[in-house]
């Protein structure tokens, strides 16, 4: 009797083990994680997050890291220039969830070829329309490199815990009208939107687009504290 006691307690034992590395709360450490602040820079300057490299890279290959389709979408902004998007909902990478909306790089014919077959054309914003692409089109889009990621995570950041993840950033600028608080890392190639009404947003880009994140948020502060001023 004692015998098959302890052949009980042995085997559910084992049974105990494999729940544990089969259920979410026991699985084994990540081989190959990809969290969002392992960030490579190549001597080429070549930014790789997540296993993408930007410029690189495609959107077929980030599917099959993300395991999803993703939506494709052009969009136009009042300005006229249009952006080709890929949007991938809830991705979970290395335990972490995020949005995330990888900008594919497209030419300029490609852009006007792909809004000239758009299936449908929708009013996203005031200021912007949304062009939804055939099954065609969508496919084309697969080849096409990334040229940047936003990254929208689940989960709340704050100044400790970026500090904590990133490390302490190059530059920070704080937006006029919204309070954002950018914390840019030039010589990283990325910069964390930290929100405090909404969601934080990383933005991962080539380096040599880090100068040109500046200047926008700087002149929108200028034009924000002009149009304040003629307020008064």
């Amino acid at each position: 009797m004692e015998k098959k006691i302890i052949f009980w307690v042995v085997s559910l034992s084992f049974v105990a083990v494999a729940l544990a590395i089969l259920l979410p709360g026991g699985r084994p450490a990540d081989t190959n994680p990809r969290l969002p602040w392992d960030i490579e820079i190549s001597p080429q300057e070549a930014v790789t997050v997540f296993g993408l490299t930007l410029g690189q890279s495609t959107l077929a290959e980030a599917r099959d890291i993300f395991q999803m389709e993703g939506k494709v979408s052009l969009f136009i902004t009042q300005s006229g220039k249009p952006a080709l998007e890929a949007y991938f909902e809830q991705v979970f990478l290395s335990g972490l969830r995020a949005d995330i909306i990888l900008v594919l790089d497209a030419s300029d014919e490609t852009l006007q070829r792909l809004y000239d077959h758009g299936s449908r054309i929708s009013r996203t914003t005031d200021t912007t329309r949304k062009v939804v692409l055939g099954s065609e089109d969508q496919d084309e889009a697969s080849n096409l490199p990334i040229k940047l990621i936003n990254y929208v995570p689940y989960a709340n950041l704050d100044e400790s815990l970026v500090l904590n993840r990133f490390g302490p950033p190059g530059e920070k600028i704080t937006e006029s009208e919204t309070g954002v608080s950018h914390w840019i890392y030039p010589e990283r190639g990325f910069s964390i939107g930290l929100n405090p009404e909404g969601k934080e947003l990383i933005q991962y880009m080539p380096l040599n687009e880090i100068k040109s994140l500046i200047a926008r948020i700087e002149e929108s502060n200028r034009n924000y504290e002009a149009a304040h001023q003629a307020n008064k």
